[in-house]
């Protein structure tokens, strides 16, 4: 789980807790996926939005998405030619003025507010059907695109507005989804939009896809099999038109770590818990997401003979927090943890920093360091 580079890192004593991610790494992996998946892939930006990030996969992606006008401008400023597709509810009037590549709109009343503006904008419009998804882990419904009745109420708008382009359809429906769901929820969508984008007379129409393809925090040597989906994928392509995917999580997760280290080590009522420098308020994703964020501790005994400590036991590890829920994994078999020992928590690369609450009780903010090799 942890790399040469990442342990030499340590062994330099560096101030922690700290987010450090492998760049090398990160750019492999998204090799792996350009080089699998035969249609456009556009990184989604709110996974990890960190400037070295996009720089690293901005050769192996067709572009980015955003979902709000900070987004937008950050990645704009960082990468300035890259292309970007702009999604997410509630546009304000000033984010429908952005000049997006491609514009996701999610309602009749964002469409014609949008079509006010009498700007040029290449739009694709949101759906969100009504498929089996009991079994995902996130069902994006509600408030996300609209029903195909609803949609229905886009055909006059558009006819109105000549300055508009109706380049085709998005559909992000779902996460958490293994190769066969992602690609049964893919034929469903081109089943209902491709007639549909006939009917409304769009040539060489795009299809975005969405993302949301798995990551299994409880197995982290397990990822979604890009080769297999990418040869399926391709089976579901039709000539003339443009099949697109937005994954965030599962690029990034692989190729962070959050590490920190062990400040006190106590029982409680039959369980045993290590307090850890830092907490939840800087990686908000095991409380979010309820599961055990996988981790390896590494001996850094500085306490002397009398740091407490225990061997082959369960542990619960929690962070700084005033609150029972700063949790990061519970109950985990441990062979030996203790006060100075090292927690390096993976699959950090994904929603940790960026969605957390890292105001609350004001604690010092984590160190964020960036591996890459050194070019001659």
């Amino acid at each position: 789980m942890l790399t040469d580079r990442l342990r030499t890192w340590m062994g330099e004593t560096p101030r922690l807790p700290a987010f450090v991610y492998d760049l090398d790494a990160l750019g492999a992996h998204a090799r792996r996926i350009r080089d699998a998946v035969p249609v456009e892939v556009f990184y989604a930006a709110k996974a990890n939005p960190d400037a070295p990030v996009l720089r690293t996969l901005a050769p192996h992606v067709d572009g980015f998405e955003v979902a709000s006008g900070g987004e937008f401008r950050h990645v704009r400023d960082v990468l300035p030619d890259a292309r970007l597709a702009f999604g997410g509810p509630g546009k304000t009037d000033s984010e429908l003025d952005l000049d997006a590549d491609r514009l996701h709109v999610e309602s009749p009343f964002e469409l014609a507010r949008l079509a006010a503006k009498r700007r040029e904008a290449d739009v694709l419009l949101r759906v969100n059907l009504a498929v089996d998804r009991e079994d995902v882990a996130l069902a994006m419904s509600g408030p996300f695109g609209m029903d195909p009745v609803l949609i229905e109420e886009c055909h006059a708008i558009l006819a109105s507005a000549p300055w508009l382009r109706l380049r085709g359809v998005h559909a992000h429906l779902a996460s958490g989804l293994d190769v066969p769901d992602a690609l049964a929820q893919s034929r469903e969508i081109l089943d209902w939009a491709r007639p549909w984008a006939e009917k409304a007379g769009v040539e060489d129409p795009e299809f975005n896809l969405g993302g949301g393809m798995a990551v299994d925090y409880a197995s982290p040597a397990r990822t979604f099999d890009w080769e297999t989906y990418g040869r399926e994928i391709a089976r579901l392509v039709r000539p003339g038109e443009t099949l697109r995917i937005e994954p965030g999580r599962a690029v990034t997760a692989y190729c962070g770590w959050y590490v920190t280290e062990v400040l006190d080590v106590k029982p409680a009522h039959g369980r045993w818990y290590a307090v850890l420098r830092g907490g939840t308020m800087h990686l908000r994703t095991p409380v979010t997401k309820q599961h055990d964020q996988p981790f390896t501790v590494v001996p850094g005994r500085t306490g002397g003979s009398a740091a407490p400590a225990v061997r082959d036991a369960e542990i619960t590890l929690v962070g700084q927090l005033c609150t029972p829920k700063d949790v990061f994994a519970r109950d985990v078999p441990v062979a030996e943890i203790g006060v100075g020992d090292i927690v390096a928590f993976g699959m950090s690369g994904a929603y940790g920093w960026n969605i957390s609450h890292r105001d609350f009780l004001m604690h010092d903010p984590p160190g964020f360091h960036y591996l890459v090799s050194e070019v001659p």
